[in-house]
């Protein structure tokens, strides 16, 4: 995509990397504006059936470039908060709603708004040297970048709450405890688990790990009743597909399955 925001695909994987590590990846306009994009891109591509978001250098991201934001403010050319509806607010929706797996592999430090990138994101893999902290209320902002609905179904809402009021950094083997991290690796191991975990979905039945994250999105706020009429009409869509077939003949034979994504 661009120097600061790498693209690269390759066995229906999409790998996307924040390349900023001179600025521990803070978010200056242009790689907000290419992370979008990126992620955008794929989220419609059908040949990718999972993504990879993770990092260069010692961050993963800081989140909001302040020196930027702060030359925003003091040229008064508009208001520097346009930033959540132009970019933050995209990416994460993207990130939450395309129908394949999105694995964020923290490489490091994941502040402010690169922390709620990995909130959104449907799996976690960080090293033992990550680390986490919202920041936000740190320059008198609230949260954005989807934390304020991500992290409360990550740790709960009382959790959040103390976590966003009272911003600290919170050590990768904390995280993990507070189930913020869904696994937990040496840093020296950080870019080949990451990337196995993501190659691991990028092979398997992409229609049903859409219905997974489709179910789990809409189990947050619907009842029981509701979700299982969700659940009826996803496992239908899961069972028309190809690779319902694949599984079930695999199965039959005692053979490995090769799914085809559809």
């Amino acid at each position: 995509m661009t120097d600061t925001v790498l693209y690269e695909v390759g066995d229906g994987l999409a790998t996307i990397t924040l390349n900023r590590p001179d600025a521990m990846n803070a978010l200056n306009v242009g790689t907000k504006v290419a992370l979008r994009d990126a992620l955008q891109t794929a989220g419609a591509d059908r040949a990718v059936r999972a993504v990879l978001l993770t990092a260069t250098g010692k961050a993963f991201c800081v989140g909001q470039d302040l020196k930027e934001h702060i030359s925003i403010i003091e040229a008064g050319g508009g208001s520097s908060m346009s930033t959540v509806r132009e970019h933050y607010n995209p990416i994460v929706t993207a990130i939450a709603t395309m129908p394949k797996p999105v694995v964020a592999g923290i490489n490091g430090v994941a502040a402010g708004a690169g922390a709620g990138f990995a909130f959104a994101c449907d799996y976690r893999v960080a090293a033992d040297t990550a680390k986490f902290n919202t920041s936000f209320v740190g320059v008198a902002l609230t949260a954005d970048s989807g934390a304020s609905w991500t992290l409360p179904r990550l740790v709960g809402r009382s959790r959040a709450a103390d976590l966003l009021l009272f911003p600290r950094i919170v050590p990768a083997q904390e995280a993990y405890e507070l189930g913020i991290v869904n696994r937990l690796v040496p840093a020296a191991d950080l870019a080949a688990v990451a990337a196995e975990v993501a190659r691991g979905l990028a092979e398997g039945p992409t229609v049903a790990y859409a219905a997974v994250k489709a179910s789990l999105a809409y189990g947050e706020d619907h009842s029981l009743i509701e979700s299982l009429a969700k659940e009826d009409e996803l496992q239908t869509l899961a069972g028309a597909s190809e690779d319902h077939r694949i599984a079930v003949e695999a199965f039959l034979k005692k053979d490995k399955p090769h799914y085809l994504g559809r």
